[in-house]
């Protein structure tokens, strides 16, 4: 006899009747599988509810560890799984730097000749989705993690997390959201193919330099060509990452409604987290200030929907809210700007002065502080 038994009544010992899929073209878990309490991991951090089991031999099984007593072992075990899921939401920046320690060396492997699995990168970067999904205010922090350095691994992580959040923001199903992290994650692993002295020029590129470095899209394209693992529409977004609706981007130049929306919201992720970071040629900016900058200075570029859900992600200041600016100043909002809702006016904190952002505009919001 078969039945579907949701994720909590799952026991480790039960076969699997039918092959577990969670929106890729092979299964995470086959059947046949006699599941152990790794596999019920995997399951929970793919968000499968329940799954079809072979009752005979669970019940046998059961049977035969009640006799052993292990029961309460079993039930030990599945407290520690819960336990687990408890620990990874109340600890993101652990998660975050495991992400980024194991895309370091996926992608080390990468440059030595390695194919790219998909399947590895899956599984390093869907507890951190799942978990940052929950917990939005880390989102726009990120830039804070990341070092001069090591800026290609935090890049690849961050722009995973920040694609997801603005798919989920612009209404996207869950399953469409997580694919589209993952294709974030792996964007840019055609930089694995270029050559390592120019990702770590300090200076700006020659143009026959930056001519070099613009392949990689295609070279990310190629390294995905074949999986499964990730939707045509995914490798697509990937290809087109690079691209602006006003056919100023590269590989091929494309425009308007030749540029796939999921492809417009991996690109402002991407520019999003590269201009908020110290990089190795150019400070960091204000995540507000950047922001600003991809609506105004980049204008015609992007989606305006896509960057209306990138200001609803880090946060509109509203009247009350105490900030910190980039020169330093800390201040509270005591007035929005109706036509800049970015650049409010600040009373400064133990004074009386007040700062009206709109018409200072070498200032802006650093970060919103609780």
């Amino acid at each position: 006899m078969e039945n579907y038994k949701s994720l909590n009544e799952l026991r480790p010992g039960a076969i699997l009747a039918e092959d577990i899929y969670a929106n890729t073209a092979l299964p995470i878990v086959r059947k046949g599988t006699m599941l152990e309490i790794d596999h019920l991991e995997v399951l929970d951090l793919f968000g499968i509810k329940r799954a079809k089991i072979e009752e005979r031999i669970v019940n046998r099984l059961q049977g035969e560890q009640k006799e052993a007593g292990k029961a309460d072992d079993i039930s030990s075990d599945i407290d520690q799984l819960l336990e687990k899921r408890i620990n990874r939401t109340s600890d993101l920046h652990t998660l975050y730097k495991k992400a980024v320690n194991d895309y370091k060396r996926e992608f080390t492997s990468w440059k030595s000749g390695a194919k790219l699995d998909i399947a590895k990168v899956r599984l390093l970067i869907m507890p951190l989705l799942e978990t940052s999904m929950e917990n939005k205010k880390m989102l726009i922090i990120l830039n804070e993690y990341s070092n001069r350095k090591e800026y290609l691994y935090h890049h690849a992580v961050s722009v995973g997390l920040l694609t997801a959040a603005l798919a989920s923001e612009l209404g996207y199903p869950k399953g469409t959201t997580l694919q589209l992290g993952l294709a974030g994650t792996i964007a840019d692993c055609g930089m694995s193919k270029i050559s390592t002295t120019l990702m770590e020029k300090a200076a700006f590129l020659t143009k026959d330099e930056f001519n070099e470095v613009k392949k990689h899209p295609v070279l990310s394209f190629q390294m995905m060509h074949d999986s499964p693992l990730l939707r045509q529409e995914m490798k697509l977004a990937v290809l087109q990452h690079h691209e602006r609706l006003d056919g100023s981007g590269y590989p091929r130049g494309d425009r308007d409604e030749k540029v796939s929306q999921l492809s417009q919201i991996l690109a402002v992720a991407d520019v999003f987290h590269a201009m908020t970071c110290e990089r190795v040629y150019r400070a960091k900016e204000s995540p507000y200030r950047v922001a600003e900058m991809l609506k105004e200075e980049e204008f015609g570029k992007f989606d305006s929907a896509i960057l209306e859900a990138l200001h609803a992600l880090i946060g509109m200041p509203s009247v009350g809210d105490k900030v910190l600016l980039t020169d330093g100043t800390l201040g509270e909002v005591i007035a929005i700007n109706s036509n800049l809702p970015l650049r409010p006016a600040i009373h400064v904190v133990n004074s009386k002065k007040s700062v009206d952002l709109s018409k200072h505009r070498s200032i802006a919001i650093e970060k919103l502080l609780d």
